[in-house]
């Protein structure tokens, strides 16, 4: 079993960063395809951004592109979302997705996602 946990949410003001952790406990993540998706109060969850089980060049949603950077350590079994820049607008719960693949394709779906964590809270004051 897969257990994905997100940390390092929080309540910031507009143009800081966040850097989001998720760390999973079960399996290695060398052999997952990871995203982080978001969700705000009445809204459906969204892609935010996509890493390959082997990394390479990441996909954002159209609005974080050049501010989030999505990021894979295998060694220390944890993905990561750098939000810089943040906007009201970003103001959501975020969470991460994984799921095992052979494949070096980029998930964007969340019916392609198996594993979730439970997400963090992301407040961006203006």
């Amino acid at each position: 079993q897969v257990q994905l946990v997100e940390s390092g949410g929080g309540l910031v003001q507009t143009g800081e960063s966040l850097r989001l952790s998720c760390g999973a406990s079960g399996r290695s993540l060398n052999v997952f395809a990871m995203g982080w998706f978001r969700q705000a109060p009445g809204k459906e969850r969204e892609f935010v951004a996509a890493i390959r089980r082997t990394g390479g060049t990441p996909s954002y949603a159209d609005s974080v592109k050049g501010r989030f950077t999505i990021s894979k350590n295998n060694v220390e079994n944890a993905l990561y979302l750098q939000m810089n820049s943040l906007k009201p607008e970003d103001t959501a719960r975020y969470y991460c997705a994984g799921t095992m693949t052979l494949n070096t394709r980029l998930l964007t779906q969340l019916n392609e996602y198996d594993y979730w964590g439970q997400g963090t809270q992301v407040t961006v004051s203006s």
